[in-house]
């Protein structure tokens, strides 16, 4: 039975782990999970951009989902990517996730194919009639080269299992632009970390993040100190974490999440090509970041 979603809190975009024979790491990611329960995060995104998910074959996402089920029991709820390359395998994958214990859905556009406004309806539309699982749809326009305009979300308002966005645009008007026009119909979550004081403050449910897999509690407090309306704490830990936030919105942000989980005793770097780990001084820099961050941890409760 799915878990109820509460969509407030830290979701970190859970990093899959690799053997070294770069075969899926079931029991180091399941570690992974483990520990980002245990630092209080509130739910998890499995196999979205940080996990991969299209570097896996489709019987290893099965494998991984129920992996997550099952170490993070009645926990956690489980979000988990749909991104396929095309709408039926998006629809098949949707309909197995719901099998293998998902509580939520994100879905991206067909990978490959730029499509047109109404090609993205009608992929979103068929997804969203594969399961009753709630279903937020994930707007990256930079990774993904098409945006979710406002109008494709006015064509999807009667598709009940759409509940919401994932606002990985930095464009922080949408945080305004989605309730002024469909008021509470689609809640959002912020989902570019150098953005995410931002999109909270405006209104935003939760955040989906990809540096919490390094700092978990820090992510955690910061959103909790906005929950609390203490926004001096939440600035001054934000403010510690922008340097590595950026990384987010870097074309090589999951070799840099990675880098950092591992650099934090937290994971591998490992990843699956086209992905290759980071080198030269690209890896130092992050490295360094990473550490200077660790040495200068704010003080949290």
């Amino acid at each position: 039975m799915a878990l109820e979603m509460t969509w407030k809190g830290v979701f970190p975009a859970v990093t899959t782990q690799f053997n070294e024979d770069l075969s899926v790491d079931l029991k180091g990611t399941q570690k992974v999970i483990d520990a980002l329960i245990n630092d209080g995060v509130h739910g998890l995104v499995m196999m979205g951009t940080c996990g991969e998910n299209n570097s896996l074959e489709p019987e290893e996402k099965v494998q991984i989902l129920e992996a997550a089920r099952e170490v993070a029991g009645t926990r956690a709820p489980l979000f988990v990517g749909v991104s396929e390359m095309t709408t039926p395998r998006a629809v098949a994958f949707a309909k197995q996730a719901a099998k293998s214990g998902a509580d939520a859905l994100m879905v991206l556009p067909a990978m490959v194919y730029v499509p047109k406004p109404h090609e993205l309806v009608a992929h979103f539309r068929e997804i969203s009639k594969a399961t009753d699982l709630p279903i937020i749809i994930y707007n990256n326009p930079t990774s993904y080269r098409v945006n979710v305009e406002l109008d494709v979300l006015a064509e999807l308002e009667d598709c009940k299992t759409i509940v919401g966005l994932k606002e990985s645009s930095s464009d922080t008007r949408r945080y305004t632009d989605v309730p002024n026009r469909f008021g509470d119909r689609f809640l959002m979550m912020a989902g570019l970390d150098d953005v995410a004081f931002e999109g909270l403050t405006l209104g935003a449910k939760g955040w989906i993040s990809g540096l919490t897999s390094a700092f978990p509690q820090e992510s955690v407090a910061l959103v909790e100190s906005l929950q609390r309306g203490d926004i001096e704490t939440a600035l001054r830990i934000y403010r510690w974490f922008m340097p590595l936030l950026h990384l987010d919105a870097a074309h090589d942000l999951v070799q840099s999440i990675k880098l950092a989980e591992q650099v934090m005793g937290r994971g591998s770097e490992r990843v699956r090509s086209p992905r290759l780990p980071l080198e030269g001084e690209r890896r130092k820099q992050v490295i360094s970041m990473v550490e200077a961050a660790a040495a200068s941890r704010p003080k949290l409760g």
